[in-house]
């Protein structure tokens, strides 16, 4: 049975650490939906020169994180919907095999989604969801966003850095960049509904209709000690 959490958190560095966690301690199958304040949330390999205008993001308030997973740079607010697969696996999965779980929920409520091969998926060809994955020993997780009513403007102010970046380095950085594509709310194909109303369709389509289980006070405890120890520091989230 897949352990469905419903998280009643905002902070993307919790959700950060609360992934790697649940991949790396865990044993379960895990399904997660979450949400996150403002946040900027960069692939593993990203410069954050290249992806993000830092300095209007610090004056706007809106976070940085970097996650354990590779891909390119997304945007996070109250308007956008996460989802987190996990599961063990015998041998390693076609990872579009999730992209297509995400297109067949589209299909459910009467929406005609396309999928590319990063895994992105389109409305009329419109981005509306950026994933990424990754693989722990026989544990892989694949997580996707869902851009419901996210605010266009602030995502393409903050996703554009205005400044070029510094030729002169000592040391080469391995870096990937992201590729940008035009970009759309699912909204504006369900007028009629809430982002609320949104949640909880996906929800339950995913579950399966199962109840949400909540995390535990020891996780809570683990995940925080991560957070704190790991995806909060400059060292993690401006390493490149």
């Amino acid at each position: 049975m897949v352990r469905c959490i419903h998280s009643p958190f905002t902070d993307i560095y919790f959700h950060l650490a609360a992934e790697e966690y649940l991949l790396k301690q865990g044993a379960d199958d895990v399904f997660m939906l979450w949400q996150d304040t403002p946040s900027v949330v960069m692939g593993k390999h990203q410069r954050v020169q290249s992806e993000v205008d830092r300095e209007w993001a610090e004056l706007q308030q809106i976070h940085i994180a970097r996650r354990f997973s590779g891909g390119g740079t997304v945007y996070h607010d109250l308007g956008n919907v996460n989802l987190t697969f996990i599961e063990t696996v015998s041998r390693l999965p076609d990872f579009k095999t999730y992209l297509h779980r995400v297109l067949e929920f589209f299909v459910s409520i009467g929406l005609t989604a396309e999928g590319d091969e990063r895994p992105g998926i389109y409305l009329h060809g419109l981005k509306i969801s950026g994933s990424a994955q990754c693989v722990y020993k026989n544990r892989v997780l694949y997580h996707c966003t869902l851009l419901y009513d996210t605010d266009m403007t602030i995502l393409n102010k903050v996703l554009n850095p205005e400044g070029k970046i510094e030729e002169k380095e000592s040391v080469p950085v391995y870096a990937v960049p992201s590729v940008r594509s035009a970009v759309t709310n699912i909204s504006n194909y369900l007028p009629m509904e809430t982002i609320e109303d949104f949640k909880k369709t996906v929800f339950q389509y995913f579950s399966k209709g199962q109840s949400a289980v909540a995390f535990n006070e020891w996780e809570l405890g683990a995940i925080d000690k991560l957070r704190k120890e790991k995806y909060i520091r400059d060292e993690w989230i401006f390493s490149r």
